[in-house]
């Protein structure tokens, strides 16, 4: 009320009623001596607004002076005088920084007056909107006193508090001061509501029963930025978090499920969490938000999917719970794309449920390709967008019909033209799902007309090992399915040194792909000659005794198709190549097998090699691949001990011949 206002009622009751300033004043007039009082009135001489300034600077400062002086009940008026003003802008809150008003706030939560506390939080929680002060408030120490209230009996200053931390707890170091000062077990408590009152609408709850549900919605708030931390989140599910969220995740307010849903999705990071969520029934009850009108609860239910869709219990029962349907229908609907957060969090859902070939059925029928193709026309997409639109096609170009499907709507040109990007993510996508589209003879000419190949191979050298791995076995079905493609990397200047050079890399990943591109390079005999002289062979031989699957796999399948060349043969064994490939027929791995056996074939023409293979026990292994279902396994076994055998009857037949020589000699 203002002093007009406050002098015009007492006129009007015939009584002298003061307003809150006079009422501050004489209190502060009571409890000062003369010198204090002289102080205030040479300070408020000396602190006259400047021009530029406005007046609310001046009296904010004031009531914060009021708030200083420790009489109780000018304190009060004076925080309700403060939240009167509009905290929200930065004039008003550097007015309350600039005299350490924040100091003083933070300090009245330490106060036993609930009115102090509740006005001092209602303050703090409006000021906490601003980055900076969040920082202060830290750095003042003022977590740990947020977190002693949170146990005090009163509700209302509760989800004060509780706002508060969801506020502040948005930057890093006030998570981590949560954490220190045992704050999530307490803001977990404020979770556990009982089960009527959150499905009862809130015309019905009591008064009480809506201040319980109030404290659900401030505590999820709270656990909503907490749970932006990775150890946070550990100590919420040692908590007991999970079955409360669950709880809440059924409510009927939809104020309560926002901020749980994105509790939920923050603590989906973590792979414990996401089989929390899959075990305890919350699967459904997301896809169930999905239909909902607030496009942030869809967007955050989207997400959790995203994140809990890798493992393949959870994508059937998102295509159990019926949720494959509304995320394609969010996909078309224009007003989602105009939301990019949402529409980013849509498609990531539709990439990772599509990696079922159930999904991908149910996908087909609701026509998603076109979808998804639909979304790669707009140049100026989100990146996140693009990124996980590419890998949803890629899921469902695993499947045959879909690529010509693809073909016909005219993408891979759109495909083609993200290769010119510079996002790593959407680069790794990429290449994957050319190589999809290389597997269709139709659309691998298409790819050649647009000069993909040459896109993809100057992809190898991104800075990204995913990326270069990813476009390296890219280019397997590219090379083998090129019109000429002998002819076509050739025209690539220095694309053949580039990806001989990637085998110094220190990811088994990419030196895997590398190797397996090579193996397809290598078949063609003038490509071979040129890698030879870049110094591929001994590069190999160098990688020969790593113990990972799938670097053995290729490394024995490159080294089989360089033997053809030269004295390529002869230097592998001479380099040492022999004996840790006789090893690989070990290995429980069927694929490493057949590229091994198939390596072992060819370089057992040379004599040489055939002799440190016997020496090394080749004979036995070879002998039970033969007897296995697998014809290339077969072949290659039986081509190699064939070789084998053949320098043995060999070498006895020289034997023989000397022998009766050195007879005839003895009997001459």
């Amino acid at each position: 009320m203002s002093e007009e206002e406050s002098h015009t009622s007492s006129e009007e009751e015939g009584q002298t009623v003061k307003g809150p300033k006079e009422f501050i004043v004489e209190e502060l007039s009571d409890s000062s001596d003369s010198s204090v009082a002289e102080t205030s009135s040479e300070d408020e001489q000396r602190e006259r607004p400047k021009p530029e300034i406005p007046p609310e600077y001046w009296h904010i400062q004031k009531l914060v002076k009021y708030m200083k002086s420790g009489n109780q009940t000018a304190t009060v008026i004076s925080l309700c005088c403060l939240k009167d003003h509009d905290l929200s802008t930065e004039i008003n809150q550097m007015a309350i920084q600039d005299i350490g008003g924040l100091e003083v706030l933070i300090n009245l939560l330490e106060t036993k007056d609930l009115k102090c506390k509740l006005g001092a939080l209602s303050v703090l929680s409006e000021l906490s909107l601003n980055e900076q002060i969040r920082r202060c408030i830290t750095d003042l120490g003022g977590i740990s006193l947020l977190v002693q209230n949170l146990t005090d009996p009163a509700r209302d200053l509760q989800i004060l508090v509780a706002e508060t931390i969801y506020n502040v707890a948005q930057i890093r170091k006030a998570r981590k001061h949560v954490r220190k000062f045992d704050g999530i077990p307490k803001l977990v408590d404020l979770l556990d509501v009982n089960e009527n009152c959150l499905k009862t609408p809130k015309d019905l709850l009591t008064p009480d029963e809506l201040e319980n549900v109030n404290i659900a919605k401030a505590a999820a708030k709270a656990l909503w930025s907490v749970s932006r931390s990775r150890k946070n989140i550990q100590v919420m599910m040692r908590s007991g978090s999970v079955p409360l969220l669950a709880k809440l995740l059924r409510s009927v307010h939809m104020d309560v499920i926002v901020p749980t849903v994105g509790t939920i999705s923050q603590c989906a990071n973590e792979p414990s969490y996401q089989l929390a969520i899959q075990t305890e029934g919350m699967v459904k009850d997301i896809v169930q938000h999905l239909a909902a009108e607030d496009p942030s609860l869809r967007r955050h239910c989207a997400e959790t999917i995203f994140k809990c869709a890798e493992d393949a219990t959870t994508r059937n029962l998102v295509r159990q719970a019926g949720g494959l349907d509304p995320l394609v229908n969010m996909a078309k609907d224009p007003a989602t794309r105009e939301n990019k957060p949402l529409l980013a969090a849509v498609t990531g859902a539709i990439w990772k449920t599509a990696i079922s070939a159930e999904n991908v059925e149910r996908y087909d029928q609701l026509k998603t390709v076109e979808v998804l193709v639909k979304l790669l026309e707009n140049a100026d997409e989100d990146e996140t967008v693009l990124k996980n639109v590419v890998g949803a096609l890629c899921e469902c170009l695993k499947f045959t019909h879909n690529r010509e499907v693809l073909r016909q709507v005219d993408g891979i040109p759109y495909l083609v033209n993200l290769l010119n990007y510079t996002f790593p993510p959407l680069l790794e996508n990429v290449p994957m799902v050319l190589r999809e589209c290389a597997e269709d003879e139709n659309s691998m000419r298409i790819i050649e007309e647009l000069d993909g190949v040459r896109l993809i191979w100057s992809l190898l050298k991104n800075d990204s090992p995913k990326v270069q791995a990813n476009a390296a076995w890219s280019l397997v079905p590219c090379i083998r399915y090129a019109t000429d493609s002998g002819e076509m990397v050739r025209c690539f200047v220095g694309g053949l040194e580039l990806i001989v050079n990637l085998l110094k890399s220190e990811n088994c990943h990419v030196l895997a792909c590398v190797c397996a591109a090579i193996a397809e390079i290598a078949k063609d005999i003038e490509n071979l000659a040129v890698i030879t002289d870049h110094g591929v062979v001994p590069m190999l031989v160098n990688l020969v005794h790593t113990q990972n699957v799938e670097l053995r796999e290729h490394l024995a399948s490159a080294i089989a198709y360089c033997c053809a060349w030269g004295s390529n043969c002869k230097t592998f064994g001479r380099l040492g190549a022999i004996t840790p490939l006789v090893a690989y027929m070990a290995d429980s791995n069927p694929k490493v097998h057949r590229t091994t056996a198939l390596a072992l074939f060819h370089l057992s023409k040379n004599a040489f090699n055939c002799i440190t293979m016997h020496e090394s026990g080749v004979v036995p292994f070879l002998l039970k691949a033969i007897a296995t279902t697998d014809w290339d396994l077969q072949e290659a076994a039986a081509g190699c001990l064939a070789n084998i055998r053949k320098l043995a009857l060999e070498a006895e037949t020289v034997h023989l011949i000397r022998a009766r020589d050195a007879s005839t000699e003895e009997d001459d």
